[in-house]
């Protein structure tokens, strides 16, 4: 009869093998995506779009986000000699709750997982003394490099749990990053900060980089496997490249044109007010004040990542995985 599964901590710094951070600047590349520009203005009569007169932004604002971080890079070892790489990662995801009416920004939930993320058919949890890392296994050859990408399916989750339990009648729920798998919650908005695919062609560009700040562009749809409603807002910032400031937004294909009309100017007369400055936060103005702040609280949730690879690496040579 086989013993536990074992397991062996890489003595390399995770930090130097994966990076969850995007690069800066604008679209690197044109998008396949097929794009209707046509829903709010015909593609023809394109032109920035400045704030509805009189519109408010709504009383409560909910922005979510979530971070992730790799502990140790490991490798089992099986009956058969085989041999799969792993990633023993930490998340966290909380959302802040601004008070619009009453200035007041505070933090209206918090968590934080773990898990062990391998193709190995025999992986276990893995247990540090009070820590535990629970096997999330990955399909396909389980190649190293693929496998920080499979932490993002937990963590939306996770988004989406902390969010479900701060909700409120009349809110308005931005998530930093793309909706993926959260198109269906109400009144919610995708916020990409990174512009990594150009959408549209040159003349539709042209407008969307000329915006000055506190305009968008009109909304267009976009027919790709996550397709919806997005358009482009620009929030606060001095004069520079033709994309600085410049975020996307997104919001669900199911709604209709008329009401991803309604979010989009929404969002215009909201969002700026969270604008970062480029003296407190050198990705300012699009990581937005509280964004900002949420992740800090919960990096700091994660723990000290130096104690949890030297317990990843004690628990390894007291005997690996627990069935």
């Amino acid at each position: 009869m086989s013993g536990p599964p074992r397991y062996f901590v890489d003595a390399w710094d995770p930090a130097y093998g994966a990076s969850f951070e995007a690069s800066a600047g604008g679209p690197a590349a044109p998008s396949s995506a097929q794009v209707e520009a046509d829903a709010e203005l015909p593609a023809v009569d394109w032109r920035a779009i400045d704030p509805r007169p009189q519109l408010r932004a709504p009383d409560v604002v909910l922005l979510v986000d979530g971070v992730r971080r790799i502990d140790a890079s490991v490798w089992t070892a099986e009956d058969d000699g085989a041999s799969f790489p792993g990633i023993a990662a930490s998340y966290a995801a909380g959302v802040v709750r601004c008070d619009l009416e009453r200035g007041v920004a505070e933090l209206a939930g918090a968590r934080v997982e773990r898990g062990l993320f391998t193709a190995s058919p025999s992986a276990a949890e893995v247990v540090c003394g009070q820590v535990r890392y629970p096997v999330h296994r990955v399909g396909g050859a389980g190649e190293l490099s693929k496998l920080p990408a499979a932490v993002q399916g937990p963590l939306t989750a996770l988004e989406v749990a902390v969010s479900d339990a701060a909700r409120t009648d009349g809110d308005l729920l931005v998530v930093d990053g793309p909706l993926r798998s959260r198109r269906q919650l109400p009144r919610t908005l995708g916020y990409i900060k990174t512009q990594h695919s150009q959408y549209l062609d040159a003349r539709l560009t042209a407008v969307v980089t000329g915006l000055r700040s506190g305009q968008r562009s009109p909304v267009f749809k976009l027919g790709t496997a996550w397709g919806g409603w997005s358009w482009y807002l620009r929030l606060p910032v001095a004069a520079g490249a033709p994309w600085a400031g410049i975020v996307r937004m997104e919001c669900s294909a199911e709604l209709t044109a008329a009401e991803a009309i309604e979010l989009a100017d929404l969002s215009l007369v909201t969002l700026p007010r969270f604008a970062s400055t480029p003296y407190k936060d050198p990705r300012a103005p699009q990581n937005l004040i509280p964004i900002a702040g949420l992740e800090r609280r919960l990096r700091g949730l994660l723990g000290d990542a130096r104690l949890l690879h030297r317990a990843l690496t004690a628990a390894a040579r007291a005997g690996g995985m627990r069935r």
